[in-house]
């Protein structure tokens, strides 16, 4: 695939964002001032000003203790600015953190209209250091100058030669076609790095820091109109504002692919009083909101690496579920690929009869030809095997897997032979050999990858992002603008109670056309008799109070009461337990698979939905999908594609298969209450039976915002 093809296939109709202008003389200054330069070599300010030795504009130095004109080291940035013939845009403060908002301003006052504050000892070290940096911010602020950090190692742009950064050996970082956006200054570096290794190189690396005035949102919308950048490798902390940031990587994505590692797997809340709130943690939301913005996630840094290695290179066109086709020259490395690829959920569909005849012409018949495709030792048909491989109507995308065997194989030779192909490739071998071939595939847009491991890495970015595009074409297509959500009456609470109980919650879901299993609610004994003559058969019986949401756990509910006695019984046993006073008395459900669907507040991404495996292991398993609301019915149906237990969902040992559009629909309605009554904190329906004759919502948790 060529580049004009891939500039092509991303889409003009695509909403662009205009570059953020505001950011221009921080990554593209025509002129660097360091404060706090020195004559000590070991200090920060020295150490930065030997890094920027290498940027083609003027940079001078600034030390009021210790001025040297002649050295190029001035008092102030106003005295610096004079005596050179360019602007100094940025100002680099190595000062202490008491310093920097004066040296700031000082900064300002000689034209600097960005600066970069490398040291710390500010909010990160608590204590004075939140009043230094609540200073910087002023400072920043009253000036009307660009802050990054402070407490970050800095950035660099290879390609001006901008090496803004305290840490060894960044200069070396070569220009290339990856951007990346780190919280963290290390992380920052070390994926540089890394991206250097692969023989990729940056177009921009930038640590954010403590990130009090340039953050995520703002260099992501930098990135929407810079030519040079085309994959952007994101690392994400913490999310200050999380539609800002989702609309960022939204507009971004639009153009080229973003890659997101987000920090904080193992995040566990605080017991919430519903299952939603604790399962709904920071990391699992704001990954599902990057997702839902069009970035690819991954799990390590190693991923995120090989990602933006193969979409720097090449992005497929948008489709739901892209086809992979593996062509080994080694069986063993290509079984260990598609093992990988298939516990990933990639189709690595069965070749055409057609494709697998026109391979038979071409390989030795011992050899597996229906995909995976292992030719054998490769020899001079392995450009005819790659041509009809790729002609398959079910493939998308080929992978391939060889090691250098330059008596036998020249990759270079057999894609200049090919032609573009939508292509991704592992190789082995001597170092010399395999950077020969990755630089010479990767100027015909062909990403190389080092192992089966990483070429796996790849290729799942490559199919995730065909996804996302597809969705969000999808969703540009049917978008008529925002859908109002439909207000309904929310049933009072009691005096005092920050819940409702469970008849007033299921009488809410009622209203949203969810099924609930016959009831009544009782004030008393006799009511529960009355109950358990109108319903017939078998009921349920609840403790009814608000205040109590977690009943099973503390003895409130007794299950399976057929007759007067057993109800009784059933009575005690809960008035003993949970002192109860009113009761519910509900009908049995039908056997089912219980889900649990639900909506909360996310304190930054704001209200969010979850789906999942449901019942007494929602909390022990968490095997649950999240996404932001408002959702379409069709896209919370696919929340479910994200449960790793699908074998329960389709029927396992004779269960009933879920309807997923209808649990979808239920999701989309629990996202549309919250959005529609900001007094709802959360609702959630845990669990939602799949039965043989529908969904039944057999418990409901509704919480009340507190005042």
């Amino acid at each position: 695939m060529t580049a004009d093809l891939r500039v092509a296939q991303t889409g003009s109709d695509t909403p662009r964002t205009p570059v953020d202008e505001r950011l221009r003389p921080l990554f593209a200054p025509r002129g660097v001032a360091v404060v706090g330069a020195s004559r000590d070599a070991s200090k920060l300010g020295a150490v930065m000003a030997r890094s920027l030795r290498g940027f083609g504009g003027p940079v001078v130095g600034v030390n009021p203790r210790d001025p040297d004109p002649a050295a190029g080291r001035f008092a102030t940035v106003v005295d610096a600015a004079q005596a050179v013939d360019a602007p100094l845009d940025l100002a680099v403060l190595c000062v202490p953190a008491a310093a920097s908002a004066a040296a700031l301003r000082d900064a300002a006052a000689g034209g600097a209209r960005a600066a970069l504050v490398c040291s710390g000892g500010y909010a990160e070290a608590g204590g004075a250091g939140i009043g230094h940096q609540q200073d910087l911010l002023a400072a920043a602020s009253d000036c009307g100058i660009v802050l990054l950090g402070p407490n970050t190692s800095g950035f660099v742009v290879p390609r001006d030669r901008l090496t803004a950064s305290f840490v060894p050996g960044a200069a070396s970082v070569p220009a290339g076609p990856v951007a990346v956006v780190a919280a963290s200054g290390g992380v920052n570096h070390a994926l540089a790095f890394m991206l250097a290794d692969a023989g990729v190189g940056v177009s921009l690396a930038v640590g954010l820091g403590n990130a009090v005035d340039v953050s995520t949102p703002d260099v992501l919308r930098f990135l929407v109109d810079d030519a040079a950048t085309r994959a952007v490798a994101l690392h994400v902390e913490s999310v200050a504002d999380g539609p800002a940031l989702a609309a960022a990587v939204r507009a971004l994505a639009g153009r080229v692919p973003v890659v997101a590692l987000v920090v904080g797997r193992n995040d566990v809340a605080d017991f919430a009083r519903s299952h939603t709130g604790a399962l709904a943690t920071s990391w699992r939301v704001t990954r599902a909101a990057l997702r839902q913005a069009g970035a690819v996630l991954v799990d390590d840094e190693r991923a995120l690496v090989d990602a933006v290695t193969a979409l720097s290179a090449l992005r497929l066109p948008p489709t739901r579920a892209a086809g992979v086709a593996v062509v080994t020259g080694q069986a063993g490395p290509g079984l260990l690929h598609t093992d990988g690829l298939r516990g990933r959920g990639i189709a690595v569909p069965t070749l055409a009869e057609a494709t697998q005849r026109r391979l038979g012409e071409l390989l030795p018949p011992l050899t597996y030809q229906a995909n995976p495709v292992d030719t054998g030792r490769p020899g001079p048909s392995f450009d005819d095997v790659l041509r009809a491989v790729a002609a398959d109507p079910a493939v998308d995308l080929l992978s391939v897997y060889a090691l250098s065997e330059p008596d036998s194989l020249d990759l270079q030779a057999v894609f200049a032979r090919t032609g573009p192909l939508p292509a991704v490739v592992a190789t082995g071998g001597p170092p010399d050999q395999v950077t020969e071939a990755r630089d010479a595939l990767r100027s015909r847009d062909v990403p190389v990858l080092g192992s089966p491991t990483a070429l796996t890495n790849a290729v799942t970015a490559l199919v995730d992002d065909a996804a996302a595009q597809h969705r969000a074409a999808r969703r540009r297509a049917g978008d008529a603008g925002p859908v109002p959500a439909q207000a309904i009456d929310v049933p009072a609470a009691g005096p005092g109670d920050d819940a409702l109980d469970e008849h007033d919650a299921k009488t809410l879901l009622g209203r949203l056309g969810i099924a609930t299993p016959a009831r009544r609610a009782c004030a008393d004994r006799d009511a529960a008799r009355a109950a358990l003559r109108d319903l017939g058969g078998a009921v349920a019986v609840k403790l009814l109070d608000a205040a109590v949401t977690h009943k099973s756990d503390v003895g409130g509910v007794v299950l399976g009461v057929r007759d007067d006695a057993q109800l009784e019984a059933a009575l005690d046993a809960v008035e003993a337990a949970a002192g109860a006073r009113r009761y519910l008395v509900e009908a049995m459900a039908p056997p089912g698979l219980d889900l649990i669907v639900g909506a909360a507040r996310d304190a930054v991404f704001g209200p969010v939905v979850l789906v999942g495996l449901g019942g007494v292991v929602a909390e022990a398993l968490a095997d649950v999908a999240t996404a932001p609301a408002p959702l379409p019915p069709d896209e919370a149906a696919e929340l479910l594609d994200d449960v790793a237990a699908q074998a329960l969902l389709d029927g396992f040992r004779g269960g009933p298969v879920v309807d997923r559009a209808a649990v979808g629909a239920v999701v989309a309605a629990l996202g549309d209450l919250l959005r529609a009554h900001p007094e709802i904190e959360s609702v959630e329906v845990n669990p939602l039976r799949a039965t043989a004759d529908g969904l039944l919502a057999l418990d409901a948790v509704v919480v009340l915002a507190r005042p």
